[in-house]
């Protein structure tokens, strides 16, 4: 946002430093036109705006998950938990999380091409020449600070570059973290499982009952719960 507010006063009313070597009428609008139809302030404020909003859905998500985490312990009390941990990435949240990453890295990609596709002078050269109608001629067309405009653009490309490598090694180590998981589970789930009372003390009959409830958010199917007796010392 700074950096847009930056490029703001560079480029100020950029269509009026624009001029061409002709008094045709029309002449230097229809240039502008053609080889700026969309002012770079305004493409890279819609980039700011499509790339913030997946994360804003993300904190929207964690902040659904506090709200039901909230009402299940008003409901069931204290030691009753719906989530482990309502920020963790499990379930809906991890692939939230996870289509957030892959519509950022999207967006950076599509906003880098249309610099390329839309201008064609794309780095501004000093000078441009023109031929389109109603100019009588092959016209000479001059931008206003082109060396200036030039470093802010590259800086912007380079920038969504860096983004889009960060958000690539992040969705990948998301994957094999995931993988990884998934394997582990498998692995405990082959495994025979033993359980072990151990009582203490003479009042055998005295247990402290602890609940602990999970709802798999990624099935909704009804919810699952243990209930653990310890023994009260």
């Amino acid at each position: 946002m700074v950096f847009v507010v930056a490029a703001e006063k560079v480029w100020g009313d950029d269509q009026k430093d624009f001029t061409c070597n002709t008094a045709q009428p029309g002449c230097h609008n229809v240039c502008y036109d053609h080889f700026f139809p969309i002012s770079h302030v305004r493409l890279w404020a819609l980039q700011l705006i499509f790339v913030t909003v997946p994360s804003l859905l993300v904190v929207l998500h964690v902040a659904y998950r506090d709200e039901r985490e909230r009402k299940f312990r008003l409901k069931h009390g204290e030691n009753c938990r719906l989530y482990e941990d309502t920020g963790k990435k499990r379930g809906g949240l991890w692939w939230t999380y996870f289509l957030s990453l892959i519509f950022k890295a999207g967006v950076d990609f599509t906003f880098v091409y249309l610099l390329y596709f839309i201008y064609e002078a794309a780095y501004f050269p000093p000078m441009v020449k023109c031929s389109q109608d109603p100019c009588p001629n092959l016209v000479d067309c001059f931008i206003a600070r082109p060396t200036e405009k030039r470093i802010f653009t590259i800086f912007m490309v380079v920038t969504s570059f860096v983004c889009i490598l960060l958000t690539l090694c992040e969705i990948v180590y998301l994957l094999v973290k995931r993988c990884m998981g998934c394997v582990s589970s498998s692995r405990q789930s082959h495994q025979p499982t033993m359980t072990t009372s151990l009582v203490s003390g003479k009042d055998n009959s005295a247990f402290l009952e602890t609940c602990h409830l999970k709802v798999p958010e990624s099935t909704g199917g009804p919810p699952s719960v243990s209930v653990y007796s310890v023994p009260k010392h």
